[in-house]
């Protein structure tokens, strides 16, 4: 409820304008008045326009798809009389009545059938070649002549197990080889049926080509880019002008508004716009559609739209002088008193206003002018006390990192001395003379640099004359590896902050029982204004509470006071003391799997 709230009442100080200038305001307000009035007009007018044009197209396609669909049932009409004269031959009723080939074959009726068909197809221009199909016997048609591909291939085609077996014709397109390349026909195909059983035994096949059809959707002009095309019952295109999409199934949006439909019109969206309209023939099974882009229908509502949009931008802009002369009274002492108030933002409470009027703005400026000599007042007091407290401030934080940082150099000597120890018992070698060559460099690092911080560089360095000691000692149980990016070699971090962690990784990490423990070191940036630099062990790990209890000291222990732990805290606080709170330590570990000590430090660009 709350949130709702908030939303609210965000929403209506945009729509007020709380946040913008006066003279945003004033060109904003008088804008509307002139700008809403002359959208909802040419809006309106756009919306009626373009209903006009659009029933105007509907009718005129409705009216031209009626006419070629006429036309076409006609002209294929004039087919399905010729292939009933072929079908009613006496050679072809005795053809279709045998029922073996060797009965064909012995009473030489194919060449006679054959014949019947040549002089079919050469009757008409317009016929490719006329195709006969007995099943699983003959198939004769006129592909000796034409030299297409022959018939039975076509039993491979999408269409082929679509043809009515009832007797009624099919019309198809498809692509045939013809003399060396691919031609597109329109396909008759009729079913044949047995004079003895009256039943299906195969069928005949005719094929026009596109010139008549061709010739119909010629003369159909549907605006620039508009065109007419057909679409057979199963969602194929018959007829397209693009040729490539015979065959083709129609686009899914496209057969879904149409398919089993008788006619209508409406609007679809493929690439562009379009205002569809279509009108099925049942005599042929084709539904005949034309595509007008709906942008031609619109031409002259968007010039109607234009000239709006040029009279309201001409009656804005003297609208604009007109506003812009009446506000400048009122708005230039406002903006100079702005003026001086950003002065004071940057300090600057030397300057005052002069006061040219007496009206609700001067009143205005002279309390301005009252309220800066007392602030300035006020100022001059909490800096002098804030200045007394600060330096006390400093002084503690000097002292405590002072003492934080005493702590760690005995405790790490201690430890430096007992390796030499350990190994001049257990080894009579001159490697201890390089181990204690390492020592001294740290000791003399820990004396030379008295700042608080330096860079991860540095540190490193110091780092890996540390782990090369432990390796003395350790030997093939310890292993280390140092993954710092190129970026992070120059960040700061407190001194000595690396080596408690990598100390304690050794400490709690390495495990005669264990095998070889492995230290690494990463750098990764998280954000824009902080990194993160791990160190990971693959250790024993600690016990849950062990692991709660060191969370518990880094936040409250006294580290004053010494005890255990004292090394990972001491680096904990000087990276709060040093860089603010939400920077410091957080370690992870789990049994089995090892340790991982994460520090998060600021990023410095």
């Amino acid at each position: 409820m709350k949130a709702l709230k908030e939303r609210t009442k965000w929403l209506l100080r945009y729509l007020l304008l709380r946040d913008f200038s006066l003279t945003t305001k004033m060109l904003i307000y008088s804008g509307h008045l002139v700008v809403i009035p002359m959208i909802v007009v040419g809006y309106i007018s756009y919306l009626h326009s373009s209903e006009v044009l659009e029933e105007e197209t509907q009718q005129y396609s409705w009216q031209i798809i009626e006419q070629v669909k006429k036309n076409m049932e006609y002209y294929f009409l004039d087919f399905e009389i010729s292939m009933l004269k072929i079908l009613n031959h006496p050679d072809m009723y005795k053809f279709m009545s045998m029922t073996d080939v060797e009965e064909i074959d012995e009473s030489g009726i194919r060449s006679k059938v054959q014949q019947v068909l040549y002089n079919a197809a050469y009757s008409r221009r317009d016929i490719t070649g006329i195709t006969v199909i007995l099943d699983d016997l003959q198939v004769i048609d006129t592909a000796g002549v034409k030299e297409y591909l022959p018939a039975d291939n076509y039993m491979n085609e999408y269409w082929y197990q679509d043809v009515p077996q009832n007797g009624e014709s099919l019309i198809i397109s498809r692509f045939i080889r013809y003399q060396e390349r691919d031609e597109p026909v329109i396909s008759i195909v009729k079913r044949l049926i047995s004079p003895r059983t009256l039943k299906p035994i195969g069928m005949i096949i005719t094929d026009v080509n596109f010139n008549r059809i061709s010739e119909f959707t010629e003369m159909v002009t549907m605006g620039q880019t508009g065109y007419m095309s057909i679409i057979d019952s199963q969602g194929h295109y018959v007829y397209h002008p693009d040729i490539r999409y015979l065959g083709r199934k129609a686009e899914q949006n496209l057969s879904d508004s149409i398919l089993n439909k008788k006619h209508g019109s409406l609007i679809v969206e493929n690439h562009r716009k379009e205002l569809l309209t279509f009108s099925h023939s049942d005599n042929l099974g084709w539904t005949m559609l034309t595509l007008v882009p709906y942008d031609e229908l619109t031409e002259g509502s968007i010039t109607l739209r234009k000239s709006i949009a040029g009279v309201t931008i001409i009656t804005l802009i003297i609208a604009y002088l007109i506003g812009i002369a009446f506000a400048s009274s009122i708005i230039q002492p406002i903006k100079r008193l702005q003026l001086y108030m950003r002065k004071i933002e940057n300090g600057d409470f030397n300057e005052k206003i002069n006061v040219e009027s007496k009206d609700e703005i001067g009143t205005l400026q002279q309390g301005f002018n009252r309220m800066v000599i007392r602030l300035k007042q006020l100022l001059d007091e909490i800096y002098y006390t804030k200045l007394k407290e600060t330096e006390m401030s400093l002084q503690q934080k000097e002292m405590e990192l002072r003492v934080l940082q005493s702590q760690m150099n005995p405790h790490f000597l201690y430890n430096s001395l007992e390796t030499i120890r350990g190994m001049a018992l257990e080894k009579d070698m001159d490697d201890i003379a390089s181990m204690s060559s390492a020592l001294s460099k740290l000791l003399r690092y820990n004396l030379k640099e008295s700042a608080h911080t330096i860079s991860i560089k540095d540190e490193l360095e110091v780092c890996t004359l540390y782990l090369k000691i432990q390796k003395y000692r350790f030997e093939e149980r310890l292993d280390f590896k140092i993954d710092i990016p190129e970026w992070a070699l120059q960040q700061q971090i407190p001194k000595f902050s690396l080596q408690p962690l990598i100390e304690n990784s050794i400490q709690h990490g390495v495990d005669h029982s264990f095998g070889q423990t492995c230290i690494q070191l990463r750098a990764i940036q998280k954000a824009d204004d902080y990194y993160i630099l791990e160190v990971e062990d693959n250790g024993p790990g600690f016990q849950p509470n062990v692991l709660q209890s060191i969370h518990h000291d880094l936040q409250f222990k006294d580290v004053t006071k010494g005890g255990s732990q004292i090394g990972i805290v001491n680096v904990h606080r000087r990276i709060e003391y040093l860089f603010g709170e939400g920077y410091g330590l957080w370690i992870e570990s789990e049994r089995e799997k090892g340790t991982k000590v994460s520090i998060r430090l600021p990023l410095k660009q």
